[in-house]
């Protein structure tokens, strides 16, 4: 049988009692076993030590050998590097998901514990699987909806701070140096430049420009989970980069449209969209469909 078949599967300790022959057959065989029997003696906080060359090559001088074969001896040193190699991913087997959404594209992700994540458009989840019934930590850029199990400690790690809960449900906002928690069950704790914040149901925190404020909310969920984006006297270029990442267009305005807007959009119909933003501003707009992008100007 062939070495390197016998060594992986010997290493994943799935060898049919043929294939252990075998595998005990191999010249090598007890010196494999020998660097397993070393490779045990570590701890997970222990600093691993590789042996020098110099000590190899005198473990490997030991051996009897019956004829000079230089093919055997690359052969013998490649199944030693298949074992180290094994060995490493073996003591390091940290697993990390990563999700990303693009543009006009969101996805729902349940984690190990059962926890849901809905993932908004034009963002990036990441966390540890291999550790998690231990930590329950994610990294977070963009924007989601978390519906948490009741369990150990949840952090929600993010570039402006961390929402931590035990279980239940929040949205978290961290883009474009705007911070926002919303929670709508249970309750969270923000943390954010040394200070913390408790939020309980119905409860929303915004950190922008390095201000904190804290204010109430009147639903049940985010809007954006029910394919809309609501505003409330904000920029209208806020409105135009959204517009940008529910329906992947390029927004151009013909002119410095220095104005504030109330309303909101739905995320079906670009159409209909760009009529819920414009109309309540007495402007107009064009769809360039060859080129996805959209042209915005006064009437």
């Amino acid at each position: 049988m062939d070495k390197e078949y016998l060594l992986k599967k010997w290493l994943s300790d799935e060898l049919t009692s043929e294939e252990a022959k075998a595998f005990n057959a191999l010249e090598n065989a007890a010196f494999y076993r020998e660097i397993i029997e070393e490779a045990q003696r570590f701890s997970g906080d222990s600093n691993m030590k590789v042996e020098t060359f110099g000590e190899l090559d005198k473990k490997l001088a030991s051996k009897p050998i019956n004829s000079i074969n230089w093919i055997k001896a690359v052969s013998a040193i490649a199944a030693i590097f298949i074992i180290g190699f094994a060995l490493f991913a073996l003591f390091n087997n940290d697993q990390i998901n990563t999700f990303k959404t693009d543009l006009a594209q969101r996805e729902t992700i349940t984690l190990p514990d059962n926890s849901v994540v809905n993932l908004n458009a034009l963002s990036e989840l990441e966390f540890n699987v291999s550790n998690w019934d231990n930590v329950r930590a994610l990294k977070l850029k963009g924007e989601a909806f978390f519906d948490v199990e009741k369990g150990k400690r949840f952090d929600v790690n993010t570039d402006f701070g961390t929402v931590s809960v035990l279980g239940t449900e929040f949205n978290v906002l961290s883009r474009d140096r705007v911070f926002m928690v919303s929670c709508y069950e249970g309750s969270v704790q923000v943390t954010y430049n040394n200070n913390q914040v408790e939020l309980p149901a119905g409860t929303e925190f915004l950190l922008e420009a390095g201000k904190g404020l804290k204010s109430n909310i009147g639903v049940a969920e985010p809007y954006w989970l029910k394919h809309m984006s609501v505003f409330e006297n904000v920029a209208f270029n806020t409105v135009i980069k959204e517009i940008e990442k529910q329906y992947d267009v390029k927004v151009r305005c013909t002119s410095d449209l220095n104005l504030k807007f109330t309303g909101a959009f739905e995320h079906d119909n670009l159409e209909n969209a760009l009529k819920s933003i414009t109309k309540p501003l007495n402007l107009t707009f064009i769809i360039q469909s060859n080129t996805k992008e959209v042209i915005i100007r006064d009437e």
